[in-house]
């Protein structure tokens, strides 16, 4: 599913994903400002922030409610 996620980001970055409901495309807040997290599976989500056009991506498991950032 990641290189699915990857095949999107790469064609139309976060126009995509946001429409494709199984990725739950959503801005994300508090410490993680400015990032944006898609869902993979119930346990795995990607957590990315767009610069310029340019995608970042931090993978990481994390539980639903859990986007704190990992010191």
């Amino acid at each position: 599913i990641y290189e699915k996620w990857k095949d999107v980001v790469m064609i139309s970055v976060q126009q995509g994903l946001s429409l494709i409901k199984g990725f739950s495309d959503e801005v994300l807040k508090s410490e993680w400002d400015g990032y944006r997290s898609s869902r993979l599976s119930q346990q795995y989500r990607v957590i990315y922030k767009i610069i310029a056009n340019e995608v970042y991506v931090q993978v990481g498991q994390v539980s639903p409610y859990d986007y704190r950032r990992k010191k």
